[in-house]
């Protein structure tokens, strides 16, 4: 049985329609300006012709500037990143707004010369094993020659080869990523590249990281494979094959200037007159007498809209949401979230005292180190430090080191500082030290995180002028949060098209 509630908003559309006079404007308020709100509020842009109707978008972004986590910052010619520098060109969201807002000109791909990192072993930097990814390798040579792995951790790496695939209870079982590497590849896989490789991209335990939610493929190769380093093996032979005129990126993507370039250019798209910073929105509530939401601002009068995305982290969105669906804002809840920091560090090239041939290195958690990874910012993409310079950006926290993430700025650069001495060599001070944080930023994809997500897809339906954008459902990267950000404006277009004249004539 329907409570009062879920009847007013399973009518929610059709009340719009027998509320909003046809030559209104249809007003849309996208809160947060992060990636996801930006690209959620281009697209209703982009898209805006299809309602046949006026639209008077809102942006509202509780901080003073734009991106969220997306930042550039420079200094003395050096283009640091406060957050992500790059997205990969495997997902081609990211790429498709990047051509359409005209930024294809700016894009950059990392160095075709250096294109290996390092994984930190008993204090020493060792190359990760060419054709290697992320958790199997593509090559054998390599796997037998690197010194990363011990000889019984190789040939327990090699009995993939021989073991049989799981059988699935059901198409959407779900295991942890420790589970799955250790399953087909053994403890040493998992403590030596997986969990820093992987782990290190989501700050997350891969005790109870889903495969499901951040690996798939990897399920995917071992129930049609069967093994893991055949998969990869079969899967590097055809790329081989259809590289042979050579593609146009490599994996990883950035801008000229610095990833700040995109949130500049997707701001230049938007008016001026939508864009509202300082605008923290305190509470949600949807009116079912007018047909409209109410947005009420802990700083400003209240905004009325006729459909609301909510770009935030998940638990931002149930706290909105309280008073107006419990169910919905629990579930929001249970999303976790971990908090990093971002290092740069800038220096005098004569200050390093050995070459460095690579982007960087991760560091595994049985190495007892407080920083998670390090990249050669000046290695990886050209453009990032004044010639005769180098930059080094660390990372700290996540799920595994939170303790790290509430070091004072001193304590961390100091942390840094040691690390870069003990596995570099790197004695002198640098010219300056950048620090950056990320409060409960990164979501965490915990084992069965699908399907908490089908659950509140299907609560949203509920409520069809209202949808959910940000890193917590479907992917943390670039990527993943434009391709949400966007579905969520289509969603939102599709439900106030049936207020047009036009979609009245259909529904009726």
């Amino acid at each position: 049985m329907q409570t009062g509630l879920e009847k007013i908003s399973g009518l929610h559309t059709r009340h719009l329609m027998n509320t909003l006079p046809q030559s209104s404007a249809l007003r849309i308020a996208v809160v947060g300006g992060g990636i996801s709100g930006l690209a959620a509020a281009n697209r209703i842009l982009e898209e805006r012709a299809r309602l046949n109707r006026t639209v008077e978008l809102k942006l509202l972004e509780a901080s003073s500037r734009l991106g969220g986590v997306v930042h550039t910052i420079e200094r003395d010619g050096f283009v640091m990143e406060g957050g992500p520098d790059s997205f990969i060109s495997e997902k081609p969201w990211a790429l498709s707004l990047c051509r359409r807002l005209g930024l294809e000109p700016n894009l950059i791909s990392t160095g075709e010369s250096q294109r290996r990192s390092f994984i930190v072993r008993q204090g020493k930097l060792q190359s990760v094993p060419d054709g290697f990814y992320l958790v199997a390798p593509t090559r054998i040579w390599p796997m037998i020659t690197t010194p990363i792995f011990s000889w019984p951790g190789k040939l327990r790496m090699s009995a993939d080869l021989f073991l049989p695939r799981r059988k699935l209870q059901s198409a959407n079982e779900d295991e942890s990523l420790a589970s799955f590497v250790r399953r087909r590849l053994g403890r040493e896989a998992l403590e030596r590249m997986a969990q820093p490789m992987i782990g290190g991209i989501y700050t997350a335990d891969p005790e109870e990281l889903s495969l499901r939610a951040t690996m798939p493929r990897f399920l995917e190769m071992e129930q049609e494979h069967r093994s893991l380093i055949l998969a990869m093996w079969r899967q590097r032979q055809k790329m081989l094959q259809s590289q042979s005129s050579g593609p146009r990126y490599g994996l990883f993507i950035s801008l000229d200037q610095g990833m700040s370039r995109l949130v500049q250019a997707l701001r230049k798209k938007l008016p001026a007159s939508s864009i509202h910073l300082s605008s923290q929105v305190s509470a949600l509530r949807w009116s079912p007498s007018a047909g409209h939401w109410i947005l009420d601002l802990r700083n400003g009068a209240p905004l009325q809209a006729d459909a609301v995305c909510l770009a935030l982290a998940a638990f931002q969105s149930a706290n909105l949401l309280e008073g107006f669906d419990t169910q919905l804002a629990t579930e929001l809840r249970s999303i976790r979230y971990a908090s990093t920091a971002t290092v740069n560090l800038a220096y005098s090239l004569e200050d390093i005292p050995r070459v460095l041939e690579g982007f960087g290195f991760v560091v595994p958690a049985i190495e007892k180190r407080e920083i998670l990874a390090c990249t050669f910012s000046h290695m990886k993409f050209p453009g990032r430090a004044p010639q005769n310079h180098a930059l080094f950006r660390a990372f700290m926290g996540g799920s595994l080191q939170p303790r790290a993430f509430d070091y004072d700025e001193g304590e961390m650069i100091r942390i840094v500082r040691q690390n870069l001495r003990e596995l570099l060599g790197i004695e002198k001070a640098p010219l300056f030290a950048l620090v950056e944080r990320h409060v409960q930023a990164m979501a965490q994809y915990r084992v069965g995180h699908l399907d908490l997500v089908a659950d509140i897809e299907a609560n949203l339906k509920k409520h069809s002028t209202l949808q959910l954008a940000g890193n917590g459902f479907t992917g943390i990267g670039i990527p993943d949060c434009i391709r949400r950000g966007e579905e969520c404006a289509g969603r939102l277009l599709e439900a106030l098209e049936a207020t047009s004249p036009q979609g009245s004539r259909r529904l009726a």
